[in-house]
């Protein structure tokens, strides 16, 4: 694709960074709540392939100059890319559990660079990890960090960056995934296929897809209804069919509560809601547990502590980064193992 001149791109880019959209996964939107059902829909919330035209089809594995289609348009990639700089939720999760490791990266608002999760499942990268430079905050990049990195592929997110796409495209060949966490198996998809690894990733989904079937079917005689909330700094949320986790859930056709059969991300909830989280089994990401946070105040109410599932002591506590932050496979694959070892227990 023809590029414009890097300072002017960068200039131009400055006066969109304000309107950049957030970066991260999980957005709130109206919730409807279907009356009485539990079980899961017969429809997939999400996609678990490319769209029709994205990547690049019948270029094999490695093989490159490339021409892949994506949420931007269509980008060149003339050789294997060597110095990535990953700007979107879930992308660094994705990149590195293909083996790429990134040589910049952006992080999340009130986030590190470097997810703990990611360290703890990447041990043979930390060294590496180390240098990451920092590109800035996901919904507004450094651009002239960006730039100084030389970088040969930059990955970001159509939800977040589209705005400054072509500023992206002027500085190195960009792709666009879609973003938000119920997209994430395209967006893996379409990663890999701009590095090279399709098969890879396509292989990764197939085993994952196989072991939510497998906890599916260990369930099927009596499968328990599970919640997913999140309480951050000023909000408290329960998270729908066409969510991250809702997704996984959906692929191991866990039941879900009536409340959360909304076909949208998350809803906000008030304390007088909070009937709205219960569940057989509610699974809970805080961004703060301390005196006066969110989740301290939700969950010393006396209509929390009287939910079925507090009575029961089926409230879980999960780790926020990869259940509602990071929307990558390797966050998928906690999730699905975190559901498994707790339903099956």
């Amino acid at each position: 694709m023809k590029r414009l001149p890097l300072v002017l791109s960068i200039t131009m880019a400055v006066a969109l960074v304000g309107a950049c959209g957030s970066g991260d996964i999980e957005t709130t939107e109206p919730v409807t709540t279907t009356a009485s059902a539990s079980e899961p829909t017969t429809d997939a919330p999400g996609p678990s392939g490319m769209p029709d035209g994205m990547g690049s089809p019948g270029v094999g594995d490695g093989v490159f100059p490339r021409t892949v289609g994506h949420f931007g348009g269509s980008t060149d990639i003339p050789a294997e890319p060597e110095r990535v700089v990953v700007i979107a939720t879930g992308q660094l999760d994705a990149a590195l559990t293909l083996g790429v490791v990134p040589v910049g990266v952006a992080y999340g608002d009130g986030a590190g660079l470097v997810p703990e999760y990611l360290e703890r499942e990447f041990p043979e990268y930390v060294d590496r990890m180390v240098d990451f430079v920092d590109v800035g905050v996901r919904q507004s990049p450094n651009l002239e960090a960006i730039a100084a990195l030389e970088p040969d592929l930059i990955l970001a997110n159509e939800a977040g960056s589209e705005e400054l796409y072509p500023t992206l495209s002027a500085i190195a060949p960009t792709v666009l995934t879609e973003g938000t966490g119920v997209n994430w198996k395209q967006d893996f998809l379409l990663l890999a296929d701009a590095v090279g690894r399709s098969t890879q990733a396509q292989t990764f989904l197939d085993e994952f897809a196989s072991r939510a079937t497998d906890l599916g079917e260990e369930l099927s005689a009596d499968a328990p209804t599970v919640s997913f909330v999140r309480f951050n700094a000023d909000r408290a949320r329960v998270f729908g069919t066409a969510s991250f986790a809702g997704f996984i859930a959906w692929d191991a056709r866990l039941a879900r509560p009536a409340s959360q059969q909304f076909d949208k991300t998350s809803q906000d909830f008030s304390e007088e809601q909070i009937q709205l989280a219960d569940a057989d089994w509610v699974f809970v990401g805080s961004q703060d547990t301390g005196p006066g946070s969110k989740a301290q105040a939700f969950t010393s109410n006396p209509l929390w502590t009287g939910m079925s599932a507090s009575t029961a002591e089926h409230v879980v506590s999960v780790e926020d980064d990869p259940w509602y932050l990071n929307a990558g496979p390797t966050a998928a694959t906690i999730v699905l193992e975190t559901l498994t070892e707790t339903l099956t227990r």
